[in-house]
């Protein structure tokens, strides 16, 4: 690390690169802190966490006891151990004996995206609750027709404040807080819609996870799902940058042709063929496809192979999309983690290692903020994998029952976990007390004094 802040000095490391390399190595020296401290309020298993994405200041929990609570995870309430370990109890919670609120457990808290004015709840009590965050009362229900499993809102939208909710039902709603009702259905799923989630490149695309094993990419301007993941649909590892592959699809021209000639003749490009037969390249996530495209007539006239494609042997259990929104990260009942590129629609053989999943309840996947490192919940454990190369990196032990839920906070580079065991945990960055700490304040001297 010294040697690093002296390239920076001497100005050989880039601003942007020199913060790069302190952030992973503090996320490469996680552990359970000695200095935090979340004092959890609630009395049922955590289901659900998340930073707030505007400040990184506030966390809300959600919990099994119908309860939800938001801490201000910068400012400690108290201090312990002669001020070294922080104590963060919450700022306020709410729960079943609030006016309005949940019945039953809470499987889902989020953040409205723009500001922490509002966040929004989801339940097995069958409602969705925008909650003002200000006076902690529901200004908003929306009704769903079973079980809420999971809500999501885009942190991209400019033109919509659509909540996307996944419940019991096959179909998936989108609420509008705007208007305080239903914008509109989505219908393809065979069952359950246990995950869904924003793509992070675009404001229209939603990508959902269903108890059928299924991964469907829809488009909410338009009728109709226009990809699904198909897991025996593959290509080998991380596709190369898009630097290398311009440079490789260029046409050397042959020496032998003048300067005037190379003016007038215009080479030919070869054009490579796909495994659809055909030259054309298929429509990208970013890109969508054109209104009267083969593509987007594929569902409902969607070959029945293709719309009954699974991309997990089981229930797909959570989702999570890269920061660059060109990789997807998918965990399934069948204890399998997989990587796809979402520019082909392909998995790309990423051997994860094996891990053993939760099979009847949706988990919360958690990434890093340069995108190296999924954090998975695996029973008592949280595992760290390399994203590209599916080793496990780390193995995060301190819950004593079940982890259902990983938020990373990309601004103190930390890590907080959720489980059965009703307790919040936060995993810092290592920061070592010594002796001369913990017996309090001594006398200010030089290393070489005598």
């Amino acid at each position: 690390m010294w040697k690093e802040i002296r390239d920076r000095e001497a100005g050989k490391i880039r601003p942007n690169s020199f913060s790069s390399r302190v952030k992973s190595n503090r996320v490469s020296n996680l552990q359970l802190s000695n200095y935090k401290d979340i004092v959890s309020p609630h009395r049922g298993s955590i289901n659900s966490l998340q930073v707030d994405l505007t400040e990184g200041r506030y966390l809300l929990s959600g919990a099994s006891d119908a309860s939800a609570a938001v801490y201000d995870i910068q400012r400690a309430t108290n201090y312990e151990g002669n001020g070294l370990i922080a104590k963060h109890k919450c700022i306020f919670s709410v729960d079943k004996q609030q006016e309005n609120g949940h019945k039953h457990a809470i499987s889902s808290a989020i953040w409205y995206p723009v500001d922490t004015g509002l966040f929004v709840t989801g339940s097995y009590d069958h409602y969705i609750k925008v909650w003002d965050t200000n006076t902690a009362q529901v200004v908003m229900n929306f009704k769903m027709p079973g079980k809420v499993y999971r809500t999501a809102m885009s942190t991209l939208a400019t033109s919509h404040m659509l909540i996307a909710a996944g419940t019991e039902d096959v179909q998936v709603r989108l609420c509008d807080i705007a208007s305080g009702a239903f914008a509109h259905t989505l219908s393809g799923h065979r069952d359950g819609v246990m995950t869904v989630e924003w793509s992070t490149s675009s404001e229209w695309v939603l990508i959902t996870g269903g108890c059928d094993g299924a991964i469907r990419f829809w488009d909410i301007r338009r009728a109709g799902c226009f990809l699904v993941l198909d897991q025996n649909q593959s290509q080998l590892g991380r596709r190369p940058p898009v630097l290398d592959r311009s440079a490789a699809n260029k046409v050397s021209v042959p020496k032998s042709l003048s300067a005037g000639q190379n003016s007038l003749v215009k080479p030919r490009v070869p054009q490579k063929k796909y495994t659809n037969g055909h030259g054309m390249k298929q429509s990208t996530i970013g890109r969508m496809p054109a209104k009267g495209s083969v593509r987007q007539r594929l569902h409902p006239g969607m070959l029945s192979i293709q719309d009954r494609a699974t991309a997990h042997y089981g229930a797909v259990t959570g989702l999570k999309v890269t920061d660059d929104g060109m990789y997807l990260l998918s965990a399934g009942s069948d204890s399998r983690i997989k990587l796809w590129d979402l520019e082909s629609g392909y998995n790309t053989l990423v051997n994860f290692e094996k891990v053993r999943l939760q099979t009847s309840k949706a988990i919360q996947l958690a990434i890093s903020q340069d995108s190296a490192l999924v954090f998975v919940p695996s029973m008592t454990v949280v595992k760290a994998f390399d994203v590209w190369s599916g080793k496990m990196a780390h193995t995060f032990r301190g819950h004593y029952e079940y982890v259902n839920c990983c938020c990373f906070s990309s601004q103190d580079q930390e890590l907080y976990t959720g489980g059965n065991d009703r307790q919040i945990l936060v995993w810092s960055p290592c920061e070592l007390i010594t002796d001369d700490m913990d017996e309090g304040h001594t006398k200010d001297q030089d290393n070489w004094s005598d």
